[in-house]
């Protein structure tokens, strides 16, 4: 395998495939050799975006998405940035002509059709990949990225509230049905989209929830929570937008059935040689000002010890480890790259 991996990007004109652009033309091992856009096909990507002028390999033009002229062009592997639904078409021809395939929509993050069916409220536009795709949490899929053909990297909600979670319930320190999580994230979780409700004089000095009261993210954050505890996990989640750019603040809150001085330990265990998760400790509370623009997700953790609950917080860059970032650390393990090459940047 050559020590440069050619790259795709299959709807590069978003904040998420911003950020994408960003991190792939800064790794040493990756070249972007396609580009789409329907909006801005032909145009230079230095034109849409000219914070890259200047930077090497950056003269690429956006092209109509045309999967057989991806492949033309060298790519060996796609980063999808596209809704859900759209991009499951796309998957499948991608695929069919040789390429890996890592995917940021909900498109194949859920292993039943039927939970996909109910929380999007569609038919899932391809089931027949569901079987082989890979839930792309590196810190707990990691052997499986590296072999996997198509990746479903996971949402920038989920990815806050199952980190923290997953090693406590694997070790039964918690109460399944007493977990409730309340998380506040920035606008360009959004997306980049004209909409009234995201427009500065909209968001600016206010803060809301939505999503109430089933967020799409509950599918696959029940999923995986499942998996660790052995037997079914539901959970309350509130959502809230907050006048931020970019940064995602998660507070779960959950009764202990173990002693606290584990739930470090258990924490510790886990992800000790996790690159990308920070455990700042108990009693503390992380902060989204040390996390933005970084692949980082930073994990606190209190002891109510009036109620007996668990309080867990993490935060992270909605757009980073949870989106590009966490794609491009799944790219790094799929294509035998160093996990951290390209995400080190502070």
């Amino acid at each position: 395998m050559s020590n440069v991996t050619k790259v795709a990007i299959i709807g590069a004109s978003g904040y998420t495939g911003l950020e994408l652009l960003r991190l792939i033309f800064c790794h040493p091992g990756a070249e972007v050799v396609a580009i789409t856009s329907r909006a801005n096909a032909g145009r230079k990507v230095t034109e849409v975006f000219p914070r890259f002028e200047g930077h090497p390999g950056t003269e690429i033009c956006f092209m109509e998405p045309d999967m057989q002229a991806v492949a033309d062009a060298g790519a060996e592997v796609a980063f999808l940035a596209l809704p859900h639904g759209a991009a499951a078409p796309f998957a499948k021809d991608l695929l069919d002509l040789g390429l890996k395939v890592i995917d940021l929509s909900a498109d194949f993050r859920l292993e039943d059709a039927a939970v996909y069916q109910d929380f999007y409220d569609q038919p899932h536009p391809a089931p027949e990949l569901l079987e082989e795709a890979v839930f792309g949490l590196p810190e707990v899929h990691g052997e499986a990225i590296k072999a996997a053909r198509l990746i479903a990297s996971p949402g920038c909600y989920p990815t806050s509230i199952i980190l923290p979670l997953i090693p406590l319930l694997k070790e039964g320190l918690l109460e399944h049905d007493s977990i409730m999580v309340s998380s506040m994230s920035g606008v360009s979780g959004a997306g980049r989209k004209a909409d009234l409700k995201l427009i500065f004089a909209e968001v600016n000095e206010s803060v809301s929830s939505y999503g109430l009261p089933r967020h799409r993210h509950l599918s696959e954050i029940e999923q995986e929570l499942t998996k660790a505890a052995g037997s079914p996990i539901t959970i309350s989640f509130v959502p809230h937008l907050i006048p931020v750019t970019a940064g995602i603040c998660t507070t779960t809150f959950a009764k202990l059935t173990g002693d606290f001085e584990r739930v470090g330990a258990s924490l510790q265990a886990a992800y000790e040689k996790c690159p990308f998760v920070r455990l700042r400790g108990a009693g503390v509370s992380p902060d989204t000002k040390h996390v933005t623009g970084t692949n980082y997700l930073d994990i606190g953790w209190h002891h109510d010890a009036r109620t007996g609950r668990l309080i867990l917080q993490s935060t992270e860059d909605n757009l980073g480890k949870g989106a590009a970032g966490q794609a491009l650390q799944s790219f790094n393990l799929a294509f035998g790259k160093p996990e951290t090459a390209g995400l080190q940047n502070l």
